[in-house]
Formats: structure tokens, C-alpha cells, sequence
């Protein structure tokens, strides 16, 4: 089954899951519901929305169950994304305006903490306590990522492992555990939502990894941001790592992005892109997120075999294939 008819299947469910959301956010504050509601109108992929019902699918399934997991996991992202926006000095996001942008940093960063409230709000519905356990920590090392990167800002000496580990609690975390909770809040067994969070946590690493390719590589139409974005904010990302390992390339890599450094507010990567565009960073790290899939894939080996294991298969090729 192709995506978008996934997608298109599980519609009414989903569609649960984004008016919740919007009920979730909704403030007594008129602009706090603007803001709020600014970014989760603006659509996405919520492929760990899709990712709870698609597991919940092993256990019980219940909308009204997986909902309370579905809604919080999504508003984190979300929240993170706000966050984001503000240290990244982002101005467009999804092809609009950022929160940062539209109005400022101190209403952006007071729209996220409030996006995170009320996803713990909604959560603390569900009476697991090895659920919160798990959703808290995986928070805790979301936050851990997001100040890994900012030490990371422009470190050209950084290792291929210390930008793993960060994707791995900035991205793949939520992911992980968006499969792993979906099964536990149905009550799967054990052994099917640990399966599930080995899915999830192969597939957000590709998914970071064909991220950071596609800032490299994508049209701003398709990616709804500048390319080379990530270079500009002083993002060392998996295919500039590799990149910078040529010797061919290197030194002049390495005078671009000092460029960049130093014209901080109107830097220009276009060179810096057009460098590792034609190194051989961009497929060593395509296969890289290749090798994610294939485990990803391989997590799924053991489960039932029931419509939603080939429907997280089908994610996974997608993630694989993306230009979006």
C-alpha cells in the first residue's frame, strides 16, 4: 500500500487525532491559540501519530485509548519544533512563517512550554506509570540533543558517532517510543512492543539522517525552507561530516563554512552546498539511512503478520525514498 492511501485509509482516525489536537491547544488566551494552532495547521508528515495506531493495531485496539498517545507524542514534536525555530533563528517552517517569526522569541518559547503542558496534560489519562517513565526520559534526552547540537554549532572535528548519538535522542527517541507506547497502551505483548520500538528506532534514525540530506539536496518548495539551512544555522550534519573526510575538499570546505561562521545573520552556504552536493557525502550517508531501513524492517520479522506490519514496512520504504 502506497502512503498516501495508508493515509487515506486510516483517515477517520487520524482525523481524531488532529482535532484533538486542536481542542488539546485551544486557550481561553486568543493568542496563545493562534500561536499554538499556527504550526499544527501548517500539516506534516505525523508519521508517529501513525506510528501509535499502526502498532496499537498488535494489541486491543481502541481510538479513544491510543488517542491519549497519539495527541501528546505529536504536541512534543511540536513544541520541540517551536523551540527550535527560536535557536535556530528560523524564519519559515512547513513553507510558513515560524511562531519566532510571526511574532517573537519570548512568545515562541512560552507557546512551546505551554504545547508541552498540555501533552502531559493529556497523557496523565492513561494509568501506566511505565508509560509516563518512558515518555519523561525520552524528553529528558530529547533535551540532552537539542544541547548536544548547540555545542556542536560549527564543530567541523566532531565525530560520525557524536552525530548519531544526537540524532538518536533528538529524533529517533520520539519515534522509538511513539511505536513501543501505541502496543503498550493496547496491551501487546511485551515482546511485540519492544519489537516495535527496535522499528522505531531504526527508522527515526533514517528519518533524521534523510532529513539532513534532503536540506542538502532539496528544492525549497519541496523542503519549505532555504536548502543548506542546516549549514547556515552551524548544523554539522552526517553528509558534511563526510564530506570534510575528502581531501579534496576539505580545506575549501572548511573556508566556506568558516565564512558562514563568521557572517553570522546573512550568511550564504550556496558554495558550501554545491561542495558537498559533489562529494561523495551525500551516498555514503544514503547508505547509511539504508541501513537503518533494512533493520528497521528486519525488527518487523518476528511480529504477527497482520495488515499494520506491512503498513510500518511501507513507511519505512518510504522514509527511505523521500524527496519531502
Amino acid at each position: 500500500m502506497k502512503l498516501l492511501q495508508l493515509y487515506a485509509a486510516m483517515k477517520s482516525d487520524l482525523q481524531a487525532i488532529e482535532d484533538q489536537m486542536v481542542l488539546t491547544v485551544t486557550s481561553d488566551l486568543p493568542i496563545l491559540s493562534e500561536t499554538s494552532l499556527h504550526l499544527l495547521k501548517a500539516g506534516g508528515k505525523r508519521i508517529r501519530p501513525i506510528s501509535v495506531l499502526l502498532s496499537g493495531k498488535f494489541g486491543t485496539y481502541s481510538i479513544e485509548t491510543l488517542k491519549k498517545v497519539a495527541v501528546p507524542l505529536e504536541l512534543i514534536h511540536m513544541a520541540s519544533l517551536v523551540h527550535d525555530d527560536v535557536i535556530d533563528d528560523a524564519e519559515t517552517r512547513r513553507g510558513q512563517l515560524t511562531v519566532k517569526s510571526k511574532w517573537d522569541n519570548r512568545i515562541a518559547m512560552y507557546t512551546g512550554d505551554y504545547i508541552y503542558a498540555k501533552a502531559l496534560i493529556v497523557i496523565s489519562d492513561l494509568d501506566n506509570p511505565r508509560i509516563h517513565q518512558i515518555l519523561a526520559g525520552a524528553m529528558v534526552q530529547m533535551c540532552i540533543g537539542e544541547m548536544e547540537q548547540i555545542r556542536d554549532f560549527f564543530n567541523v572535528e566532531q565525530s560520525v558517532r557524536n552525530y548519531l548519538r544526537r540524532i538518536r535522542r533528538k529524533t529517533a527517541l520520539l519515534i522509538a517510543i511513539s511505536c513501543q507506547l501505541g502496543a503498550m497502551a493496547t496491551d501487546a505483548p511485551a515482546r511485540t512492543s519492544n519489537a516495535l520500538y527496535r522499528f522505531g528506532y531504526n527508522l527515526g534514525m533514517a528519518f533524521q539522517i534523510s532529513d539532513d540530506l534532503l536540506d542538502l539536496c532539496g528544492t525549497e518548495k519541496a523542503i519549505g525552507k532555504p536548502p543548506g539551512n542546516d549549514l547556515r544555522q552551524g548544523n554539522i550534519t552526517l553528509p558534511v561530516l563526510y564530506a570534510l573526510q575528502e581531501d579534496s575538499l576539505r580545506e575549501q570546505l572548511l573556508k566556506e563554512i568558516d565564512t558562514i561562521r563568521d557572517n553570522e545573520g546573512s550568511a550564504n552556504s550556496t558554495v558550501a552546498v554545491k561542495l558537498v552536493r559533489s562529494s561523495r557525502g551525500i551516498k555514503t550517508a544514503e547508505e547509511m539511512a539504508d541501513r537503518y531501513i533494512t533493520k528497521a524492517l528486519k525488527a518487523l520479522e518476528g511480529l504477527p503478520d497482520i495488515p499494520a506490519k506491512r503498513n510500518l514496512a511501507d513507511i519505512a520504504r518510504f522514509v527511505a525514498k523521500r524527496s519531502y
